[in-house]
């Protein structure tokens, strides 16, 4: 099975259940007032026109167990989730931001709970009008849900279901809710077996919170609602809408299982190597109509029958033969057992001749024609009528043109029928005949009818009727012939929507030249790109790629950096390309390797959130506070200038506050900001590096004074060199502030990093915190020589280098410690003690005499001398409170 095929899974198994006559309709006893609201553009993170209801349900305790079950009635799909939230029930919020429904309901004595109260509060503001209801305690009854599966679900998967309902009560309880609603209020119900049921874990996905999703454009541009400037924009390469679901939900719900992603990416190398096949899979897909959409029609049953649900039956069945001939040209992927029966079906109705069409007049028909000839001899006859009094319209026209010398054509649309089209020039030099009625003029031509026209079209719509009237029997056996044989069919749409996302993944891969990434415990990139900009800016801008490169033991990544120098971009980047990578993608990069993140949380946003009255730190605080509580070690976090929106000297302190709550947490942070004392407070701490995006600084030969300043958008090591730190300065004086004004500033800029200058740390207070960097450095390249590639003599002399880089360092460090003056006597005693009760030395020596010993990696790869966790929960050393605070006033930290 080809590296395609494995990523492709599409079940071999066919059901033939025959279902009876009578089914049961539920009509609604209560109008809905909130119904066919638009879904606008402005969709955020919506499935456009879908009708999605969700209901939602809760058990007590402070870790409430949600139950959350979502229907959608386009695609005749249906989705239980139960799962353990917190009290911010972040994971409830994500699953609603997912499916993006359009009713959500709630049993009306949980109004002023907190579940219903944190779910509103997120959507205020929403542009999709989603609209929350209370719906009666008595629907929510666990017994309903249960034979609603029993009666709806596909009898494949009818005994898994009965287990999963059985264990998830709350999720049972909300899709009998869900269902009840779906009846009443929008008169719809489903044909029995044919409902797509299936229950969704929480896990096996990456959690995007929804402010995540708006503020890294994953679905929609901040600036440009309609704009193709958003990951999701630049993904959409598919050619089908089931393709185009499957990206959005991939985009929104990365995956988080290692086998599935390395699947895709297989494939999708497959797809890059062979052009034939991707070719051919392109051309495939590209005839295919909107495949669930047209399955969802055939098994949803309305309550009212009427003319309009007759002439929708014919399109959906010539939407149904299309699907059915484009699958038989896919053999290689669909097993024929899966679609042979539905196929024989409508071969069998249907002409052989006849297809969905987009055109009106077409469609029209194509509708007409759809039966097969000699199943109704009355049905041929009045297609006999139809067609002749078509023909008469044609004729007519042709001697119009004629009588009055005019050049005329015949078009139709659904509101006028036929009608005619007359250039405007030929009624320059004469008048518009008396003939003509229904005139109307458009830029540069007449649009019009005659009374014998209006007359035939009235013919011709009572035959069209009349046919498909007649057509209806014959429709409507085959579509309760194909109800029971349609669960294989929904599974290869399903698998088609994953194949074109694929495609479009290749199709990505070899238009930008993407590279392949690998699964790791290192994020590692070589020239990475950020994948929207890079698009964006492809005719105006050459891209400058940059490195990145993150383990456990430098996690926390400090950014500094001019204004404008790209450190936005470059943290906004790493997030994408973690998107992409989890989805299944490429990306932008020579080289890349990820770990699997499981969260994904964003604070980059400065804007005022005028709606909800909340200030620029407001907002801040609430996103932080939201991102603590929920961080975990396998979450990804990026950070933009924090703290920037209050007093300086409030913003640093609770900027220090959060970069050490989040190095505790031990998850990959990029943190970025102007505060110059952060990267120097915590320099020292294990797991936390130190980058700045660089400037070049230059003055011109004709004034001295006037200094220019090039971006040159490239990371590089440490904060920010003390030549270029005074960038502010720089920037006010391009735009020509008043030269009284800079020089004021350049003295008060001097005279404070004189005094900051004087309080540096001291080498004794640093020591204890560098050696314990020291020494997890050393501890993690040891492992990453014992699970690397390196062997035998190669091996070795990478560790003896290694011993000599250590030795070299602790030297170093032995000393610094050497060189302190007097006034640190004070500090010598407790020290040693510190030494004397972990002696850092010997552990070291005990490392490198390891290290030396090929065989002995593994020995010196698994010793844990916890410095790691030291490091997050000590913070630097262990001390008596009253030397502590000696050491505070003498740091002035």
């Amino acid at each position: 099975m080809t590296s395609l095929m494995k990523a492709i899974t599409i079940g071999d198994t066919t059901t033939s259940t025959s279902y009876g006559k009578e089914i049961t309709r539920t009509t609604s006893s209560r109008p809905r007032t909130s119904r066919s609201r638009p879904r606008t553009a402005a969709t955020s993170t919506g499935y456009d026109d879908n009708d999605i209801i969700c209901a939602i349900s809760e058990s007590r305790g402070l870790c409430p167990t949600v139950g959350l079950s979502f229907i959608n009635l386009t695609t005749s799909e249906a989705v239980l989730c139960q799962f353990a939230d917190t009290q911010t029930y972040a994971r409830t919020c994500h699953k609603i931001s997912v499916f993006a429904p359009s009713d959500i309901l709630y049993a009306s004595t949980a109004s002023d709970s907190s579940l219903v109260s944190i779910i509103a509060e997120n959507l205020k503001g929403d542009d999709n009008e989603i609209v929350l209801t209370g719906l009666h305690r008595k629907y929510w009854a666990d017994g309903q849900g249960h034979e609603y599966i029993t009666r709806l679900a596909w009898p494949d998967d009818l005994e898994s279901l009965k287990v999963s309902a059985g264990g998830n009560y709350f999720a049972t309880c909300c899709f009998a809710a869900a269902m009840s609603f779906a009846e009443m209020a929008m008169s719809v119900t489903f044909a029995p077996q044919t409902l797509r049921i299936r229950f969704e874990s929480s896990e096996g996905s990456m959690m995007v919170d929804l402010s995540t999703i708006a503020s890294m454009e994953l679905i929609q541009n901040l600036q440009h609602t309609k704009s193709r400037n958003s990951l999701f924009g630049l993904m959409k390469e598919t050619l089908t809408r089931m393709g185009e679901r499957t990206l959005r939900r991939n985009i929104l719900q990365p995956s988080t299982d290692a086998s599935t992603i390395n699947e895709r990416y297989d494939a999708v190398s497959e797809l890059c190597m062979k052009q034939e096949m991707f070719a051919a899979t392109q051309d495939a897909l590209g005839v295919l109509v909107d495949t669930d959409r047209c399955l969802s029609a055939l098994v949803r049953l309305p309550t009212k029958l009427n003319f309009e649900y007759m002439e929708q039956s014919v399109n959906h069945v010539l939407m149904l033969k299309v699907f059915v001939d484009a699958v038989s040209t896919m053999a290689g992927l669909c097993a024929a057992e899966n679609y042979s029966e539905v196929e024989d079906l409508v071969k069998y109705a249907l002409n052989d001749d006849v297809s969905f069409v987009t055109q009106p007049a077409e469609l029209r028909n194509q509708r007409v024609f759809a039966i097969r000839v000699g199943v109704n001899g009355f049905l041929d006859v009045a297609r006999t009528t139809y067609k002749e009094i078509n023909q008469d319209v044609h004729d007519m026209t042709t001697e119009l043109g004629e009588e009055h010398q005019l050049c005329i054509d015949l078009k139709f649309d659904p509101a006028r029928h036929y009608y005619l089209h007359i250039p405007a020039s030929e009624f320059d030099e004469r008048p518009i005949p008396d003939i003509f009625v229904n005139v109307v003029r458009r830029k540069r031509v007449i649009e019009c009818q005659t009374l014998d026209l209006m007359k035939m079209n009235q013919k011709i719509k009572d035959a069209h009727n009349e046919v498909i009237s007649m057509s209806d029997r014959s429709i409507q056996e085959l579509i309760e012939a194909v109800r029971s044989r349609i669960h294989p069919l929904f599974k290869i749409s399903e698998a088609i929507g994953l194949l074109d996302m694929l495609t479009g993944f290749a199709q990505l891969a070899t238009t930008q030249d993407y590279v392949k990434p690998e699964l790791t415990q290192a994020l590692a990139i070589k020239a990475g790109r950020h994948p929207i900009r890079e698009k964006a800016q492809a005719h105006t801008h050459k891209w400058i790629p940059n490195d990145v490169y993150a383990t456990q033991q430098n996690r926390f990544q400090i950014i500094t950096g001019c204004n404008m120098s790209g450190k936005s971009t470059y943290i906004r980047s790493i997030a994408l390309q973690s998107v992409m990578a989890q989805a299944g993608s490429f990306v932008p990069a020579t080289y890349a390797s990820f770990p699997i993140f499981r969260q994904l949380f964003a604070r980059i946003s400065t804007d005022s959130a005028v709606e909800a009255n909340v200030s620029t730190f407001a907002a801040e605080m609430r996103d932080i506070a939201h991102i603590l509580r929920n961080i975990e070690p396998h979450s990804l976090v990026i950070v933009d200038e924090l703290g920037r929106g209050t007093s300086t000297t409030d913003g640093l302190a609770i900027a220090i506050a959060i970069a050490e709550a989040l190095i505790e947490s031990k998850a990959f942070v990029w943190f970025v900001t102007h505060f110059r004392d952060l990267p120097r407070i915590l320099s020292e701490r294990a797991g936390v590096v130190n980058l700045h995006l660089s400037v070049n600084f230059s003055t011109t030969d004709d004034d001295p004074t006037t200094t220019r300043m090039k971006m040159t958008y490239k990371v590089s090591d440490g904060p920010i060199p003390p030549s270029n730190q005074y960038y502010g300065l720089a920037l006010a004086r391009a735009i020509n502030l008043p030269e009284r004004v800079i020089e004021v500033a350049t003295l008060v800029s001097e005279e404070l990093n004189e005094q900051n200058a004087a309080k540096k740390d001291e080498p004794r207070v640093m020591a204890m915190p560098r050696r314990r960097r020291l020494m997890l450095s050393l501890r993690e390249q040891l492992i990453l020589a014992r699970e690397g590639g390196l062997k035998g003599a190669e091996l070795k002399a990478w560790l003896k280098k290694l011993q000599e880089e250590f030795l070299v360092r602790m030297e170093a460090l032995n000393s610094d410690e050497q060189d302190v003056g007097a006034r640190e006597d004070a500090f010598t005693e407790h020290t040693e003690s510190v030494d004397g009760d972990y002696d850092m030395e010997s552990a070291g020596d005990e490392h490198v005499a390891v290290s030396t010993n090929t065989d002995g990696i593994t020995d010196a790869g698994s010793q844990q001398h916890d410095g790691d966790s030291t490091s997050s929960e000590q913070g630097f050393v262990e001390i008596k409170r009253e030397e502590f605070e000696g050491i505070k006033r003498e740091r002035k930290y």
